[in-house]
């Protein structure tokens, strides 16, 4: 879609338009409750702020915005592997770019309307020249974006084959914190996890938050539950509750890491977490044919007026 097809079709003047950056067209929203841009490469949610509060979401300043290249912050679109392609019975190949290609594929924008205070977006994904060099040409992926005070995200995976479709998917969310090291993560307690700073060893969250000292990246397992940031140099809570989601990922690459990924501030760990919604690794996903799955993401603000401990 070009930007005058998209201006034609789904413009909503002083809602929502269109500008083009580098090459990559995004969708610019501003509602009386929210203010959010949205990439058609990726279907790539790149802002989201409800009016009242801080950015929500985390952008590194060095994201690589150009066709073909994976934006480093917002909400990636993970799909239809997580992490490194693994072999699979309906796909055994193990090639292709981190996180699958949808992430950075264009997507279409099929549907666009104001209700109320609340945008909602829909962008759909279909085989293609990229997909099919992958071994993907009987899928569809449809996911709506409903934008105001509260964030909604349905990822909708349909197989249109006539064998079953395993995959993996993500809402790979990064967060905007104050600061890293003063933020808790609540929710998880119980829950087993692999640890892949440790070569993915098997551990049981006892604590009731997590906090964060050093490199963290956790799996966490068989979880279907919200979770809560508390983030006190900002004064807010960002509550993450989901459906049909048996993961959550909690991700912070800390000093070192960082310093080693050239689409990212030296000191940007200090303001991002990542809290993903997931179905991957031990809980992949077979679909059967001609059947459908969603997952959803449901993000809400919460202001406090002293800092959380």
């Amino acid at each position: 879609m070009d930007l005058q097809t998209l201006s034609d079709h789904f413009a909503i003047p002083g809602v929502l338009d269109f500008a083009a950056t580098n090459g990559l067209i995004r969708a610019r929203v501003t509602t009386s409750a929210c203010t959010a841009e949205i990439y058609l490469q990726g279907a790539h949610l790149t802002q989201w702020q409800p009016i009242g509060h801080e950015p929500v979401l985390f952008l590194s300043e060095r994201s690589h915005l150009a066709p073909g290249e994976a934006i480093r912050g917002g909400i990636p679109v993970l799909f239809p592997w997580f992490g490194t392609r693994t072999a699979t019975a309906s796909h055994p190949r193990t090639d292709g770019p981190k996180h699958g290609f949808a992430r950075t594929t264009p997507w279409k924008l099929a549907f666009a309307a104001l209700s109320g205070d609340d945008l909602h977006l829909t962008l759909t994904l279909g085989p293609s020249d990229i997909s099919r060099s992958f071994g993907y040409d009987h899928f569809q992926v449809a996911y709506e974006l409903i934008l105001g005070r509260e964030l909604r995200l349905r990822l909708t995976v349909a197989n249109q084959a006539e064998t079953p479709l395993n995959f993996e998917e993500a809402l790979h969310t990064y967060f905007a914190v104050g600061d890293i090291r003063t933020v808790s993560l609540t929710g998880l307690e119980g829950a087993e996890y692999l640890d892949k700073v440790e070569g993915f060893t098997r551990k049981r969250q006892i604590q009731p938050a997590v906090t964060f000292s050093a490199e963290t990246d956790c799996l966490y397992l068989n979880t279907a539950t919200t979770v809560t940031i508390d983030d006190s140099a900002l004064h807010r809570r960002i509550h993450v509750a989901k459906t049909n989601s048996q993961n959550t990922v909690v991700w912070n690459p800390w000093s070192a890491l960082t310093a080693t990924l050239a689409d990212m501030d030296p000191d940007a760990w200090l303001r991002m977490l990542c809290v993903e919604t997931v179905n991957a690794s031990e809980n992949k996903l077979t679909l059967a044919p001609q059947q459908a799955h969603t997952m959803e993401a449901h993000i809400t603000v919460e202001a406090t007026t002293e800092p959380q401990r």
